[in-house]
């Protein structure tokens, strides 16, 4: 696989994907399907890089509906939470399941797929029924926070308590579009995206905005990811095209930005171990890599423009590094392995999961 990539096909048409967090050792990705039809399924793939087989894969049924959203646990590698629909008569609204992954490795007799140990729905009764998103707290394996209309949701299932820490009260306000956790502030901040703003809440004082960045796209933010290494340092992506890396300590304007997408950016992540490497996904049916070594945590060294090792190769740079262009549908998500710092892998609309690496130059260049 080195240099190369490998390709996986769903059956249906597919917008979440994520990495099995809790697993360091094998690289493994989740996928999930959204078929109109009640047979959704969700593939835990794994990259096999010694063995004939690049790829291999466990099907699961997801009876619950289509799947706009997976997160998987930090904590618990057989943990996932599925934002899906559901549908009752004429009526249809989204709702979180908790998935536990199954001890057996093949379907029971009689059966297509596996199908999960425990399938728990998240109870938000009375909260609304637009979920964007819930989140695995970084610290906490039992507290979640959901993205609900207008509100935060923070649920702990050790207590079975649930209470609204954030909450967009003006009727004219147009309702939250996601959110996620900072790894950073003792699990105390939760960063929600509010149309083409950002909004940061200390969760241990409800309604308390931390801090904001107002106007960071000149269209809707879509997705955003804290930098693991750098504890004030976000990086976000919106309908403009744009990817833009923010201090939250100075707000006013962002501390790196690239414009090489075309369309909507539906994804930006930072790569784990090495953040200055930044893949973005777009409409534009391309994967980008992008290097920000100037705002990165090794900066102290990679800010030299013309820093060299002793055989005189030059140290990464500022800007687009790749073009990944092996999808022909809109690219919803693109998810670094947490086992392999140089592996990662997209997803198109048309069910195309593509596992790709870091060029090797690019590779040697981070490493001297």
């Amino acid at each position: 696989m080195d240099e190369g990539i490998s390709i996986y096909g769903l059956e249906f048409q597919a917008r979440a994907l994520v990495s099995q967090l809790a697993e360091n050792s094998e690289i493994r990705f989740f996928i999930a399907t959204q078929s109109l039809k009640p047979n959704n399924q969700i593939h835990l793939l794994e990259v096999n890089e010694d063995g004939e087989t690049a790829l291999k894969s466990k099907i699961y049924s997801h009876p619950h509906g289509e799947v706009w959203k997976l997160n998987s646990s930090p904590h618990d590698a057989n943990l996932l939470l599925s934002c899906c629909n559901s549908q009752k008569g004429s009526h249809v609204s989204m709702q979180t399941v908790l998935l536990r992954l199954p001890d057996e490795d093949t379907p029971a007799e009689g059966e297509e797929f596996l199908n999960f140990k425990e399938a728990e729905i998240l109870p938000l009764e009375g909260h609304g029924n637009d979920v964007k998103t819930t989140e695995f707290h970084p610290v906490d394996a039992n507290v979640l926070a959901t993205v609900v209309d207008g509100k935060v949701l923070l649920m702990n299932r050790a207590e079975s308590h649930t209470k609204v820490v954030a909450e967009i009260n003006s009727k004219n306000c147009p309702k939250l579009t996601g959110g996620k956790w900072s790894q950073h502030h003792q699990g105390n901040q939760f960063i929600t995206l509010h149309d083409c703003s950002i909004r940061s809440y200390d969760i241990r004082d409800a309604n308390h905005v931390a801090w904001t960045i107002e106007d960071a796209h000149a269209q809707l933010v879509r997705d955003i990811d804290c930098n693991p290494n750098k504890q004030c340092h976000l990086v976000t992506g919106g309908d403009d095209g744009c990817i833009k890396i923010w201090d939250s300590r100075s707000t006013k304007e962002a501390v790196f930005m690239r414009s090489d997408h075309s369309h909507w950016v539906w994804s930006v992540r930072f790569n784990t171990f090495h953040d200055q490497l930044i893949l973005s996904s777009s409409s534009d049916s391309k994967v980008l890599l992008t290097c920000a070594s100037s705002v990165s945590s090794e900066a102290h060294t990679e800010d030299m423009p013309n820093l060299t090792d002793s055989g005189g190769k030059e140290r990464l740079q500022d800007g687009l590094l790749q073009t990944f262009e092996q999808h022909e549908d809109s690219v919803y998500c693109a998810e670094w392995s947490s086992a392999d710092p140089w592996t990662f892998a997209s997803l198109s609309y048309d069910g195309r999961v593509i596992v790709s690496k870091v060029p090797r130059q690019y590779k040697y260049q981070i490493l001297l």
